[in-house]
């Protein structure tokens, strides 16, 4: 049977000062009317149920997963006792759904991203999962680009390795890191680059078989934490398990050097929210292109802004093209929105004793 795996443990630092350490990005609802991690599962469950789900997050956010996922067994939230990046998650998800099911398929999926044609993702995952569930391949999600992002990872395809026309499944040629505008542009100009999108889809056999024979320290780890899953010894195994992996992406740690991998191309409307600016560009817009979630604005020739505030204060704007305001109880944020990627490092200075305390 198919499981979902939903990756939720991230701090989401690029979306200070609303993403907090105590509540980050995908407890937030920064489009629509659900938090990111809501929008995730919303959009899974017509594929899966509720008591197929498994969410990974850090061990200080399992009780907001339960509080926002009603009906979530909370034997299915699981909290990372420290961050140790994708693949230590991934090991762990895939022993996880073992004792759930014989050979599980494994959906496994980002909790932050945004996604316009539900439907089309739902038709790709299905698609993705059956020839998993037939064949002992990994599949990633690969995103048909439509400019040269600079933001994004991208993954290089042989053309379509499929026994007839309709296979819509292609082999990995090679992955690629963030490259600059040229590259881009060349990788564009190519045709045989996707956007790596971070979504996969294996058997926990596969994926297992894989980390044992390119992370081999993981894949030992993890064995140990098999027989405590549901019982009184699983917290302490779990960190026990975690403080002894290294920390380590699955992409650099397995998908470039695994043989047997696959993508299924997509257009479904994907956008990874990574900054202020793609929410900006995600929103509807109104007057002069702005986007205003405040209570009491008044902007003068102000063009391109996108203004968030739960106060009744009036903000006064005069001027300002493309800048983003951001407001909480506690801070403010005034940055261009095309800068708004290095909020992160804004973030990650703010360390001495009179700033600690708003992160």
């Amino acid at each position: 049977m198919n499981y979902a795996v939903i990756m939720a443990g991230g701090v989401g630092s690029r979306f200070w000062p609303k993403s907090r350490l105590k509540c980050p990005k995908q407890f937030l609802k920064l489009i629509g009317d659900k938090t990111m991690l809501q929008s995730t599962v919303h959009r899974i469950l017509p594929l899966i149920p509720m008591e197929r789900i498994l969410v990974i997050t850090n061990a200080d956010y399992t009780d907001l997963v339960i509080e926002q996922l009603p009906g979530i067994p909370p034997q299915n939230v699981i909290g990372e006792p420290i961050g140790r990046n994708t693949a230590p998650c991934i090991a762990l998800a895939a022993i996880v759904a073992e004792q759930m099911d014989p050979d599980p398929t494994m959906i496994v999926l980002p909790s932050d991203h945004y996604i316009r044609d539900e439907n089309e993702f739902r038709r790709v995952l299905a698609a993705a999962a059956r020839k998993a569930s037939d064949e002992d391949v990994l599949i990633t999600v690969g995103i048909r680009p439509n400019r040269p992002e600079t933001g994004y990872g991208y993954i290089q395809v042989n053309e379509n390795n499929g026994s007839d026309e309709s296979d819509e499944f292609c082999v990995v040629k090679t992955f690629a890191e963030k490259p600059d505008l040229q590259t881009a542009i060349n990788f564009i100009a190519s045709g045989d680059f996707y956007w790596n999108s971070g979504m996969f889809v294996w058997k926990s056999s596969t994926i297992l078989r894989e980390l044992q024979k390119h992370l081999p320290e993981i894949h030992r780890e993890v064995q140990k934490v098999r027989s405590h899953v549901g019982g009184e010894g699983f917290i302490k195994s779990l960190q026990d398990y975690y403080h002894s992996c290294m920390s380590i992406s699955i992409d650099y740690g397995v998908m470039e050097k695994a043989g047997a991998v696959h993508v299924i191309p997509a257009e479904f409307g994907w956008n990874d929210v990574g900054s202020w600016l793609a929410v900006y560009e995600l929103e509807k817009k109104g007057t002069d292109g702005n986007v205003i979630r405040a209570p009491v604005t008044h902007l003068e020739n102000c063009q391109n802004c996108y203004v968030v505030s739960g106060s009744d204060k009036l903000i006064a704007m005069v001027g300002l093209q493309g800048f983003a305001y951001v407001e909480t109880d506690d801070a403010v944020l005034i940055c261009r929105l095309e800068e708004s990627q290095e909020v992160k490092k804004l973030f990650e200075t703010m360390d001495t004793p009179e700033l600690r305390k708003f992160k």
